[in-house]
């Protein structure tokens, strides 16, 4: 089996924004210091929730660095450092690593859609260039294209390819994934809906938007269906399910972001394109951090 990278709550961290657009180290360290406190397992800074697609390469860099010092060997630290182009992909992977993140997540090519050969090829180049275990992102929703159970196959004979980040929503596709890799492939979830049926396929934890509100109890339901507690478990999840959906009622990352301005983070907003949170969408937002317990009605 390979080494996982973590096993239970991986924290997809928002980057905070000042209201000049600039990036909030001060609020970054307050996040950290609080998802620390409340027992998440992994951080992975400048992923989607991160928004790394509207950070400039310099910034995108500087925040992992900020990041890894903050952090402190406590728990791994996880750099996005996927591209639609591989070169690109490659030189951030190599900053990170310069940095001392102590893995990649590395995103599907996105918008120019190659095809599971180009999927191959890009994932090979980039493990091949860093001495860092890589996480591949599979979000087909977003990108556009879908690693295969068979791709993911053939990349996990790849030694530094060490798991795969599932969103695709596809449960029956990632019982193939766990079926065909078995020890060869970690697996974590890229959906808070689906951490408990993950888990029972063989997955190793989470990399998440709701523990960026609700730290201490993703890393629960992880933490009890490991002790064999499952009932717990799944009561867990079921409960937090109205936040879960409220926290996708907009693209990502908007209503997390909005949620932890709600919650007392000065998380600032998106940058654009992304637009502010709708009136509606900020009440349904209220009402299930309420609902949950996280804020007072």
């Amino acid at each position: 089996m390979k080494t996982p990278i973590f096993t239970g709550s991986g924290l997809a961290m928002i980057t905070p924004m000042n209201a000049d657009g600039s990036v909030n180290y001060a609020e970054i360290d307050r996040i950290l210091e609080d998802q620390l406190a409340n027992h998440t397992d992994a951080i992975l800074s400048c992923g989607t929730t991160g928004e790394a697609s509207t950070l400039e390469d310099e910034e995108h860099l500087q925040v992992i660095k900020h990041v890894v010092k903050r952090v402190n060997g406590r728990v791994p630290v996880i750099a996005g450092t996927g591209s639609n182009n591989t070169a690109h992909a490659i030189m951030m992977s190599k900053g990170a690593a310069d940095l001392g993140a102590d893995a990649l997540l590395v995103v599907t090519p996105y918008y120019n859609k190659p095809s599971q050969a180009g999927l191959i090829a890009s994932y090979t180049a980039v493990a091949d260039a860093t001495e860092l275990p890589v996480i591949m992102y599979n979000v087909p929703s977003r990108t556009g294209v879908n690693i295969a159970p068979e791709t993911a196959y053939a990349l996990s004979a790849h030694p530094k390819i060490n798991a795969i980040k599932e969103a695709s929503g596809n449960i029956s596709q990632v019982a193939q994934i766990a079926a065909l890799c078995g020890d060869d492939l970690n697996i974590y979830s890229g959906n808070d809906d689906q951490i408990l049926p993950l888990l029972a396929l063989g997955g190793i934890g989470v990399i998440s938007v709701l523990a960026n509100v609700a730290p201490r109890e993703t890393h629960d339901i992880c933490r009890l269906y490991f002790e064999g507690k499952h009932a717990e478990s799944l009561a867990l999840q079921l409960r937090l399910l109205e936040l879960i959906e409220a926290l996708f009622c907009d693209v990502n990352p908007i209503p997390v972001k909005e949620a932890m301005n709600l919650l007392g983070h000065d998380a600032g907003q998106c940058r654009m394109p992304l637009a502010p949170l709708n009136a509606a969408n900020r009440e349904r937002l209220r009402t299930a951090l309420c609902a949950a317990g996280f804020l007072k009605a």
